[in-house]
Order: structure tokens, then C-alpha cells, then sequence
């Protein structure tokens, strides 16, 4: 991935340090979107959208690539970019990369002839941003709970790439990790890994046990119904993406202390995820010849 212009635009500290690893191996680094960011930037900020695009072979966007499907995440910036404008300005020869790109977006790209690829629909990239975020829930479940997580009942909603990384390393520390599934094969292999495996309508037995709660499911799993089975000392951290899966409301007036972590990686371990990111988009230019 030698020789190549890409711009980064938006996005938090992983982008910055994505275009610093991009940069330390030879190619051309614009960057735009980082006005007023409140940490050390090692490459001068692009005085134009137009002019960071116009010479770019690669664009690549924040994970998530946006929050309300118009304008790019792009929290240090001091105004609005909106996503119709940064597709109007590249070229059918250009390539943008960005996490969670929305159906809306890609169909926007779709009109203006824009060929993107959503970093998160690679299952390498899927897989690794996993570790930083279940190494984030555990960071945050051990500053806020009130014992260890050693010895604690720890249960986990969904069995996927979150999932399974987030109950392994559970395991590691000691808890009891209990993991909801809704498939039989999921229940096998949870079994087969020594957790307790928790078909969904066994929940309610298992949440009035529990110590900490972590969801992985971007639907609403926590209803009215379950939050009342929580018990008053128990924790609940979402991980999932909008809507998440916590009824957030009816668990403020129960009084529940709820936690929706989103984005750990670039909060936990901008270094590590920038690097994974940097990976996928080599794999992704190696495939396609760009």
C-alpha cells in the first residue's frame, strides 16, 4: 500500500492515527475534519474539502460514517459536512472506505457514482475491532461495579463477534458468564465453550442473578418486562449500535444505572484500531488492484 494519495476526513483519534500509519509508510496523507480537536495532529489539516479530495486515489471516512445518515461524523469540525458534497466532488476512479455505511448513504453513493465499501461488512476488520470493544465493556464494568468481576455473574445478550470475544475474555477473568442465544447452534458451541448457554425465553430467571448485563444485539432486548427482573446493585452496558438493545428510558425511572458504550475502540485503543483499519484497507486495495 506504497505510493498511494489518501485522504482521511473525519472521525475521532483512530483516523488521525490512521493517517499517521499511512503517512509512516511513504504515501501522501491529506486530512480534513479536525479543527478543533483537542490532541496532538502530526499532519497539517487540508485548507479545502474540494482540494484533499480532488487528489486523492483513496477517501476514507469515520467508523461510523455517519449518526443521522446526511452529514459525516465528524465531531471536530466546526461545521457541518454532508456526505452529498464530499460524493459530488470524487471521481468514478476514486474509492471511499468508511464503517457502517448506512443504506441511505450507499445508495447516495450509488447516485453519484461513488464505489465505497463499508469497512464493518469485512468480516477481518468485524472480528478485530471486537477486541478493543470487549476489552472497553470490561474496562467500564470494573470501574462502575461494586465487587469483582471475578466470581460475578456476568451475562452477555448475543453470541456474536462481540459476543464471543467479550465471554472468552470473561472467562479469563474468573466470572460466571452466562450468554443469551436464540440459535441451537449458538447454544451448542456456547455450551461447548463452558458458558452457560440462555435460550431467550429463559432470560427473566437469569437476569434477576445477574451482576452486570452486556448487550451486543442493536435491537431492543431490555423491555419494560425484563428491566424489572434487574436487580438494584446490577450494571447494564449496551455495546450495540442504534437503537442499541436497553428500553434507556423506562430504565432511568427504575432507576437503573445503564452505560451505552459505543465506539469503544477509538475511546480504549485508538493506536490498535487505527492499525486494524489500516489493514482492511490494504486488503481491500490489494483485492481490487487500485
Amino acid at each position: 500500500m506504497k505510493n498511494k494519495i489518501f485522504t482521511i476526513i473525519g472521525g475521532d483519534l483512530r483516523s488521525v492515527k490512521l493517517a499517521e500509519l499511512i503517512a509512516s509508510e511513504g504515501n501522501k496523507v491529506n486530512i480534513y475534519g479536525f479543527k478543533n480537536a483537542n490532541f496532538e495532529i502530526e499532519i497539517e489539516e487540508s485548507g479545502s474539502l474540494e482540494r484533499a479530495i480532488e487528489e486523492a486515489d483513496v477517501v476514507v471516512g469515520p467508523t461510523p460514517c455517519s449518526t443521522d445518515g446526511e452529514t459525516l461524523n465528524a465531531p471536530f469540525h466546526p461545521q457541518r459536512v454532508f456526505i452529498k458534497d464530499i460524493f459530488k466532488m470524487m471521481k468514478k476512479s476514486q474509492l471511499f472506505i468508511a464503517g457502517r455505511i448506512s443504506e441511505k448513504i450507499a445508495q447516495l453513493a450509488d447516485v453519484y457514482n461513488v464505489y465505497s465499501i463499508d469497512l464493518l461488512e469485512r468480516e477481518e476488520m468485524a472480528v478485530l475491532n471486537a477486541i478493543p470493544t470487549a476489552e472497553g465493556a470490561i474496562q467500564i464494568a470494573m470501574e462502575e461495579m461494586p465487587v469483582t468481576l471475578h466470581g460475578s455473574n456476568a451475562l452477555i445478550l448475543g453470541f456474536g463477534r462481540i459476543g464471543k470475544t467479550l465471554a472468552k475474555m470473561l472467562q479469563g477473568i474468573g466470572s460466571n458468564v452466562y450468554v443469551e442465544a436464540r440459535k441451537y447452534s449458538d447454544l451448542a458451541w456456547i455450551e461447548s465453550y463452558g458458558y452457560k448457554p440462555i435460550f431467550i425465553s429463559e432470560l427473566e430467571e437469569y437476569i434477576e442473578r445477574s451482576n452486570v448485563i452486556f448487550n451486543t444485539i442493536p435491537s431492543i432486548v431490555m423491555d419494560e418486562d425484563l428491566l424489572r427482573k434487574v436487580n438494584k446493585d446490577c450494571i447494564l452496558i449496551d455495546l450495540a449500535s442504534k437503537p442499541g438493545g436497553i428500553n434507556f428510558e423506562k430504565a432511568k425511572e427504575m432507576g437503573i444505572k445503564t452505560i451505552w458504550a459505543l465506539s469503544l475502540p477509538g475511546k480504549v485503543a485508538p493506536v490498535t484500531a487505527a492499525r486494524f483499519i489500516r489493514d482492511t484497507v490494504s486488503n481491500i486495495i490489494d483485492e481490487l488492484g487500485v
